[in-house]
This record gives structure tokens, C-alpha cells and sequence, in this order.
């Protein structure tokens, strides 16, 4: 008999549904039964795409004698930390609190009652292993000390609350703004950056785009050829690697050694839109042609495989398949000789690491550019288009092949935030690759979240299955803004705009902390949690507050509305004190920061079509950071006043920064030269 997680709109909860766990989803009915009978609560944290996650359940949920200790003991509940990222974050830091040790998932948390946690952790094996307890004798210890220790778990939940409350409390806001920041920053993450395969640290190694946009925007503004590299090495290396999928194009969402040749295997859209668009401006900057094959073939992979027929992008698509991890994707010698010719095999094995020993689990080969192509064209003696040639074909079969393989699963749902970071991404590399197809991706979208999860005046977080539900979080309408601007400069469209503008009233009247700036994470009518959140770093994603004031900033100076501008900077005022003290933790604030003291150009083209097409995609290929380009035709009807400029003859632009406006400019080369200066 299924358990309530039956009727849920999460694939990761629906996976539990049939655990013998008497497994609630995080509400009132669940907490109204712990506080009435007095038991502990058994919070357990995941996601469908998390292999960690699987492990757990086969071993322990899954298992009728730890299911009926959960049962007798605990009341259990179940969280998809992707549809309430507020409960998770919430939970992954009392967890590092209480046991000094990285966060993850799946996160495992005993509660009191009344919410508040008193012992945590992570992944726990079912018997003894790994330096950690088993899961059995762990719960019948938890259950012990409940029972025995009450004021013991008291007086520590009392002193947890307030360091809950103190981690979120912030410094008076600062009284003057200056690049002190942003230069701490610039200092930090070369002293981080691995000079030999790219990225910061080592082994696991994460993308971090945030920090590489830092890196990349602050290369073109201080003229630093130094931060350039950091971002375009990192960029080659992961385009090189496993972490990349060489056939079928997509990055995974880590790689467990520092080279990134091996990932683990899961992909999330909150990766691939970020890097589809930082790839983009990679392009912009060195015109290298592996980020056009990587926006390539990476917007294919999201058109293909992540987009609903409603519009929306899917989630996720799972590490594992078949119960296994990289099955899916990885290769033995003999599967790819009998697909390939000769000639094929010649190019590839090389190419792709074939030749070498095998790097996955000691028998299979996970793909990647071992030697660059060029060189095995030269050691085999082959004219490199020929080589080009052969190394498509064989690709071509290999995929063909690799697709009647058991997929990984795929996480269905909609989330508004993970939209939004790949609308943008789909939206800048169609506009700067003048690929109508990949607009059209990011308008369908678009349109999806505003006709589904924008319900009368109110923005959901998530949708499947015909339900729509959740009250949207910081980042969802943050991250929706930032990607409604890039939207309009790859297709005006009025009602974006409204959208944005939508957005943005709601950001400040919902979730501002009046008294000190800055944005909480949920709004003021959200169900009440034990702590309310407002954090400035960033993480997987990127910081909703960066990301609220650099819209706030582009949208308040585009349409000329101050409060949107007052808003943004009362942010930054908040958040410079700890932006002082960790730098680097927070890229995006210190974009936006950057921002607020040299605003970037906003260019209105108005004028015939045809002719604006020209002067748009010129300005397109330019590496701009922050710039925005608007394209008004005669004629276009329901404009705010501010973009309503006047209707003349041939192609006429309005270039402002910040509140500095030009008069009009009617010639190209014009144009170029009043944005060198403006």
C-alpha cells in the first residue's frame, strides 16, 4: 500500500512512496502528530538525482525491520530539498552547527517537536561502515536519548535557535560603498585557482560560475589578462573533460578528481544554464570554436532531452541507471569496436582516452579529449579535415548506439528559479549566436511559467503533473528578472517587461527586510520556520540577493524607476560588511556591486526592422558585461513611457549609463564610439 508521498508532485518523494516508512511530506499533519504524541521527528532530505540518496533508501527505507523502528519511534518526514530549498537550508546548517562536518545530502536531521534539531547528519549505511554508525543502532540511540535527555536537548536547542538567528543576523549597513570587495575578491580566487586543470581546489572539483563570471567581467573592466585566464583555462578543461558529455553535450554536476575527467553523473539544469551562458561570453571573449560547440551542442541537449512539451525545463536527469552510476554513459574497448570502422577507431581512441587505461570502476572508459585532434590528425599522418570528418561519424554512431541504452531517470517537475537560470542562458546564446530556434526555447519557457506558475498576481515555486504549487522563493523571482532582461534583448517583448516590473514590486514588498536591507529568502507570508533566512553567498546558484540587486539595478536604470534602484543599493549597503570579510564567497554581490558604481550602457535601437537587425547583431558579438541592448521597431504599440522613444527615419539609438543620457546617435560607427566612452 503506497504512503502518502503517493500524492505528491515530486518524483523524489513519489520514489518513496512505496517504503514500508510511514513517510509524511513536511506539513501540518505531520507536525500536529509529533507535537501531539510527543515523538522526535525524522527529517530526511534529498533529491531524485542524488545517488547518496538511492543508496540510503535500498538499505535502510527499504527495509522492513529500520522501517518499523522509524515507525514505532519517529515521526517521519520526507523532503524534496529542490521544491523547499527554505526548509533544506535551514536544516544543512544546524547540521554543520551541531557536528562540525560539510552538509549534503541526503541530510538526515532529529527534531523536536516543535521543529528545532538537536543531532544530524548525512548519509548513514544501514550496518557499520565508513567510520559511520549503523542506521538501526543509530535510531534506537536518538530514540534513548529523547526519552532520557529532555533538558539536556533543550538547553542545546536553545543555544542552536540562537545561533540560527545570530548566522543571519547582519552588521549595520555600511555608510559609503567602495571596490574594497571586489578587489579582495580578485586577490582570493587566483591564490584559489589551479593553474594546471582550471578551477578552484581540488578533488571534488565544482564548476563555480559565479566566481568564473567574476573573473571573466572583471577581466574586461580592469584589463587583466590574468583573471581572463583564470576563466577561459577552466572553461577549456571542463569542455575537455568527462565532466562534459563528449557525445551527447551537457555538463555533470562534479568531477570527482581534480583533471575533471570523471564526474558524478547526475546533470542539473541549475549547472547548464550558468555555463551555457558563461560558454557564450567565453566565445565572445577568444572566438575559441570549442564554446561554440559546447553552446551548441549543449542547447541542443536542453531542447531535446530537459524541455516539456508544455515549455517548461525538466530538472534533472539522474546519476544512475539501472541501479548503477555511469552505466549509461561509460564504454567498454570491445561495445566501440564493433560500432566503428578502422579508420573511426583510429581517430577516436586517441581522441577520447580509448587507448589508455580504463578510468571508471578499473574495466570502462568514461569519454574524454585526451589529445587534442589536431595532433592525432598529425601523428596519423590525416589532413585534419579529414580527421573532423571521421571523429563525426564516429560520435554520430556512438550516440546513436548509447541512446538504446537504459536512461537515467529524469526528474519532470518544473522548478520557476532552474527556468529561469536556463531561460537566461538559452536566451543570451541564441541573441549572440543569432539562433532564432534557441529564443524560441527560452520564449516557450517563458511563457510556460508566466501562464502556469504566475497565479493571480502570485509566483509559484513548481509544477508537475498539471499542479502547480509552493510559494516562490527569493531566487525565483530574482532569478526570473535577470533572465526577463536578457530575454528582451534576444526578442522584445512588452509583456516580459510587465512581467519583470511585476517581479520586482513583489521582491520589494514581499521578502525586503525593511529595517536592514537586503532580501530574505521567503516572503513575509510564508509559513513560518524556525529561522527566516536572508543569505548573501552564494552556492550551487548563484546568491539570490547578488541576483536581485544587479536586476534591481539594470531594470531600475532601463525603465528609470528609483525605488528599484534604492532597493538594490540598500542590499549592497546590508551585505558589505560580511562582503568585506569573505570576499570571494560572494561573487555576484560584488558584481552587482561593481555595477552600482560604474553602471553598465543601456542602448534603445528604435527604427525600421530590417535595418536594426544589422546594427543589433553587430553590438551582439561585442563582450559587453552588463550591457544591455533593447531593439524597438516603428510601430510597436504598449511601451512604457521610457522606452517610447521617437519614431524616425532609418536606425536611432538612446545610450545611457546609469542616469547619463546621450542625445540621439544615428550612425553605426557612431554608436561604437559613444559606448567606448560612455
Amino acid at each position: 500500500m503506497p504512503n502518502r508521498l503517493a500524492h505528491e508532485t515530486s518524483p523524489y518523494l513519489q520514489q518513496h512512496a512505496d517504503n514500508p516508512v510511514d513517510w509524511y511530506p513536511w506539513g501540518e499533519e505531520a507536525l500536529q502528530r509529533a507535537r501531539v504524541e510527543g515523538k522526535p521527528i525524522l527529517l530526511s532530505v534529498g533529491y531524485s538525482a542524488c545517488h547518496w540518496c538511492h543508496v540510503m533508501a535500498q538499505e535502510s527505507f527499504e527495509d522492513a525491520e529500520i522501517a518499523a523502528q522509524m515507525n514505532r519511534d519517529f515521526v517521519n518526514i520526507k523532503v524534496d530539498r529542490e521544491e523547499r530549498p527554505d526548509i533544506d537550508q535551514i536544516y544543512q546548517q544546524a547540521q554543520q552547527m551541531l557536528s562540525q562536518r560539510p552538509g549534503g545530502w541526503p541530510l538526515t536531521m532529529f527534531l523536536t517537536p516543535d521543529q528545532r534539531p538537536f543531532f544530524g547528519g548525512t548519509y548513514f549505511p544501514k550496518s557499520a561502515r565508513y567510520n559511520l554508525p549503523g542506521f538501526g543502532e543509530l535510531l534506537a540511540k536518538i530514540a534513548m536519548v529523547y526519552r532520557s535527555q529532555a533538558q539536556a536537548i533543550a538547553t542545546q536547542n536553545e543555544e542552536l535557535t540562537g545561533l540560527l538567528e545570530r548566522s543571519g543576523a547582519q552588521q549595520p549597513p555600511a555608510t559609503s560603498l567602495d571596490s574594497a570587495p571586489i578587489d579582495a575578491a580578485l586577490a582570493d580566487l587566483p591564490r584559489m585557482f589551479d593553474s594546471v586543470h582550471g578551477g578552484f581546489g581540488g578533488a571534488p572539483k565544482f564548476p563555480h560560475p559565479a566566481e568564473l563570471e567574476l573573473c571573466l567581467t572583471s577581466s574586461a573592466a580592469r584589463g587583466d589578462a590574468d583573471l581572463r585566464h583564470i576563466a577561459l583555462h577552466t572553461l577549456r578543461n571542463m569542455a575537455a573533460g568527462g565532466i562534459y558529455d563528449q557525445l551527447g553535450g551537457g555538463f555533470c554536476r562534479y568531477s570527482v578528481d581534480e583533471r575533471w575527467n570523471i564526474p558524478h553523473f547526475e546533470k542539473m539544469l541549475y549547472d547548464n544554464g550558468p555555463l551555457l551562458s558563461l560558454c557564450t561570453d567565453a566565445w565572445l571573449v577568444s572566438r575559441e570554436p570549442v564554446f561554440a560547440r559546447v553552446c551548441e551542442e549543449t542547447a541542443q541537449w536542453v531542447m531535446r532531452a530537459m524541455q516539456s512539451p508544455e515549455g517548461g525545463y525538466y530538472s534533472s536527469l539522474d546519476a544512475d541507471s539501472e541501479h548503477e552510476e555511469g552505466k549509461f554513459y561509460v564504454w567498454s574497448q570491445e561495445e566501440v569496436a564493433v560500432l566503428l570502422t578502422p579508420d573511426e577507431q583510429a581517430i577516436v581512441s586517441p581522441h577520447l582516452g580509448l587507448d589508455q587505461d580504463a578510468n571508471f570502476e578499473g574495466s570502462h572508459w568514461h569519454l574524454y579529449i585526451a589529445k587534442p585532434l589536431e595532433r592525432v590528425a598529425a601523428d596519423l599522418g590525416v589532413e585534419i579535415s579529414a580527421a573532423e570528418r571521421l571523429l563525426a561519424s564516429a560520435r554520430q554512431k556512438l550516440y546513436a548506439a548509447r541512446e538504446e541504452r537504459v536512461h537515467p531517470g529524469r526528474d519532470e517537475k518544473v522548478l520557476t528559479s532552474w527556468n529561469a537560470l536556463m531561460i537566461r542562458g538559452m536566451a543570451h546564446a541564441g541573441r549572440v549566436f543569432g539562433r532564432a530556434d534557441w529564443i524560441d526555447s527560452a520564449c516557450r519557457a517563458t511563457d510556460f511559467v508566466r501562464s502556469t506558475l504566475h497565479v493571480d498576481g502570485r509566483l509559484l515555486a513548481t509544477y508537475k503533473d498539471g499542479r502547480a504549487h509552493l510559494n516562490a522563493y527569493l531566487d525565483d523571482h530574482a532569478y526570473l528578472i535577470d533572465a526577463l532582461l536578457e530575454l528582451v534583448q534576444a526578442r522584445f517583448r512588452v509583456e516580459d517587461v510587465d512581467f519583470a516590473q511585476a517581479l520586482a514590486d513583489a521582491i520589494i514588498a514581499r521578502f525586503e527586510d525593511a529595517s536592514a536591507g537586503g532580501f530574505f529568502f521567503t516572503s513575509s507570508d510564508h509559513e513560518k520556520l524556525i529561522v527566516r533566512l536572508k543569505p548573501g553567498p552564494d552556492n550551487a546558484t548563484p546568491s539570490g540577493n547578488g541576483v536581485a540587486a544587479l536586476g534591481l539595478q539594470r531594470l531600475g536604470h532601463l525603465l528609470g524607476e528609483p525605488r528599484y534602484l534604492d532597493a538594490a543599493e540598500r542590499a549592497l549597503r546590508a551585505f558589505y560588511p560580511q562582503m568585506q570579510q569573505h570576499a570571494s564567497a560572494f561573487a555576484t554581490l560584488c558584481m552587482a556591486l561593481r555595477e552600482y558604481m560604474t553602471p553598465a550602457p543601456s542602448v534603445i535601437l528604435r527604427g525600421d526592422e530590417e535595418a536594426m537587425r544589422d546594427w543589433a547583431a553587430t553590438m551582439s558579438r561585442a563582450y559587453r558585461p552588463g550591457a544591455m541592448v533593447i531593439t524597438l521597431r516603428n510601430g510597436l504599440a504598449g511601451l512604457p513611457p521610457v522606452l517610447n522613444k521617437p519614431q524616425r527615419a532609418g536606425v536611432n539609438a538612446w545610450v545611457c549609463r546609469g542616469v547619463n543620457c546621450l542625445p540621439p546617435i544615428a550612425e553605426r560607427d557612431a554608436l561604437e564610439a559613444a559606448l567606448g566612452s560612455a
